[in-house]
């Protein structure tokens, strides 16, 4: 019976919290039709609520915010929304912080996560999963001597939190796998070694 339930839970618990995760996120984007007007809106329109109808809308408002921001009349307006938002104290600190990490995290020429690494954390002959984000510039940098990186540490098992280091290149071993199967790896505390993670992605990239 024991044998029966853990291996129930296995196949359960999983499911249930993919389908929790998605729920949260479709009901949280199911919030932009409060944008729409009452008339306009599924219930007035035919009655009753559309499941994920605001989520479509998020997608949409996303790809038409970025198709307008792409030429040049929709750049100039942004810059001047930015240099307003920046003249507002509290808001511009947390605006201009948030719009560096999307920047880093999003753009297509940017270096977040470039390669996994192995380093010591947090204290000599306690190795963990470090993700390289680039290296230290600007006033950071004048006061290192040598060659440095800069690293993220990931939490386990939420890898959306973790620590920010500035170590020596040196100090740092570069893995042979992918960043993804290094996330996959954190995330399952262990558990699910890189080996595995690779040939699951191969298996599943095979047709």
């Amino acid at each position: 019976m024991r044998k029966y339930f853990i291996t129930g839970l296995l196949i359960l618990v999983p499911l249930a919290i993919t389908f929790w995760v998605l729920h949260a996120i479709i009901t949280t984007m199911d919030q932009s039709l409060l944008l729409l007007p009452q008339q306009w809106r599924p219930e007035a329109l035919i009655g009753f609520k559309i499941p994920g109808f605001g989520a479509v809308l998020t997608v949409l408002i996303i790809f038409v915010t970025g198709l307008l921001t792409k030429n040049f009349v929709g750049k100039y307006i942004v810059s001047l929304w930015e240099k307003f938002l920046t003249h507002i104290p509290i808001v511009s600190s947390i605006y201009s912080s948030v719009k560096q990490v999307s920047d880093t995290l999003f753009s297509s020429t940017g270096n977040a996560f470039s390669k996994a690494l192995l380093i010591q954390y947090p204290r000599e002959g306690s190795w963990t999963i470090a993700f390289l984000t680039g290296k230290p510039g600007g006033a950071v940098a004048k006061h290192l001597n040598g060659d440095f990186i800069s690293v993220y540490v990931p939490t386990t098992p939420n890898p959306t939190s973790g620590y920010f280091l500035i170590i020596p290149k040196k100090d740092a071993i570069e893995l042979e796998m992918s960043v993804d199967t290094a996330l996959k790896y954190v995330v399952s505390m262990g558990v699910v070694a890189p080996e595995m993670a690779e040939n699951s992605e191969k298996s599943a990239s095979t047709p």
